[in-house]
């Protein structure tokens, strides 16, 4: 179920005995984990009545003991359990849980399903996982978490938000505050945070109180320089770094990026639209980021000086073969980032290498 389904069935109904939190969008986790004490737990017993366990420093076994245990204290309980992904078996034990009778790496899910059929009453169990993503790299490890999980009914989604999701979202927090974006201020938005929701509510908040002095009008020229972009400054010193096919540099900047935190496939996009548009700008014979700004405004493309700048820099620094390459080589990158065989970071780290030959 989604969150917004969580909310909805807790508001109507008695909460289930487990859950699986799963996913790594941890904006809408608050206000589900805060609807959840709320219904369970009464302002006397949140002090004794909530517990948090982690995996990576308890098992499973241990986590489900402290569940069946009654409380003298509190009448009802809530027990949070972080790391939900640390229960899976590693190294040996992973490669051969798939076989029959495998007696050590069945423990945990056995003794997960005895409690699922039969709960502590007044006792809600919440396995928390939010180290994976459902689709790329991760989607066969969340395959697996979902297996070991698999006697839990109640699972709870918490997806990154799409593209989609992300401007639904600002209208609608923009609304709430009275605050007036149009359609490319939004896409702008959503491209400077990566489509993040926590960031997303903190700029929308941050722009309405600057609006309150400007008629609850922001522009784009607003958002560019209001809100933080760190992710798209990297990546256009990657791109000059591959222009100028300098090896080391462009390997420097692509660690930058996972240091950071960044998803990977998410810079490759950044990266695919930067070479898309210089090589229209370059076809086009456009000579200043004026006149890249103002050919694709024309074109109905969302346009601001900066991004103006770096589309005029890469179509200059780069040949038409190269941008025309590029372009090949992000696809390409694009489609092994698909398959569940390889690493985000290895696949990039192709692309510089083939970039910069």
């Amino acid at each position: 179920m989604t969150p917004d389904q969580f909310l909805r069935t807790l508001s109507k109904q008695e909460p289930e005995p487990v859950y699986l939190f799963v996913g790594p969008e941890g904006y809408r986790r608050a206000p589900c984990r805060k609807a959840l004490l709320e219904k369970v737990l009464s302002e006397e017993d949140r002090e004794e009545g909530y517990a948090r366990h982690d995996l990576d420093e308890l098992s499973i076994n241990e986590v489900l003991d402290d569940a069946r245990s009654m409380s003298l204290f509190a009448r009802n309980r809530v027990i949070w359990v972080a790391s939900a992904e640390s229960a899976l078996p590693r190294g040996r034990a992973a490669a051969s849980e798939e076989e029959e009778g495998s007696g050590k790496s069945a423990v945990g899910p056995e003794a997960l399903a005895a409690y699922c059929k039969d709960p502590t009453p007044g006792v809600v169990v919440v396995f928390d996982a939010r180290k994976w993503d459902f689709d790329g790299e991760d989607k066969t490890k969340m395959d697996r978490l979902a297996k070991y999980y698999g006697a839990i009914r109640a699972v709870v989604e918490f997806a990154k938000f799409t593209p989609q999701d992300a401007r639904a979202f600002v209208q609608s927090h923009a609304a709430e505050r009275g605050l007036r974006l149009g359609s490319n201020e939004i896409d702008l938005l959503v491209e400077a945070t990566a489509a993040d929701a926590s960031r997303l509510a903190n700029e929308v908040e941050k722009l309405a109180l600057f609006a309150e002095v400007n008629g609850g009008k922001v522009t784009a020229a607003d958002i560019a320089n209001m809100v933080p972009n760190a992710q798209e400054t990297t990546v256009f010193n990657l791109v000059n770094a591959l222009a100028r096919r300098s090896r080391v540099e462009a390997m420097q900047l692509l660690d930058t990026l996972v240091r950071e935190g960044e998803y990977l496939p998410l810079a490759l996009t950044f990266l695919g639209g930067i070479f898309r548009l210089a090589l229209a700008a370059r076809e086009q014979g456009l000579r200043s980021s004026s006149e890249v700004q103002s050919f694709f405004q024309r074109q109905g493309t969302p346009m601001w000086r900066s991004r103006a700048d770096q589309i005029h820099t890469a179509s200059s620094k780069f040949t038409k073969e190269k941008l025309e390459e590029a372009i090949q080589l992000v696809f390409r990158a694009d489609r092994d980032m698909k398959s569940s065989r390889v690493d985000d970071r290895i696949v990039m780290e192709d692309f510089v290498l083939r970039l910069t030959r």
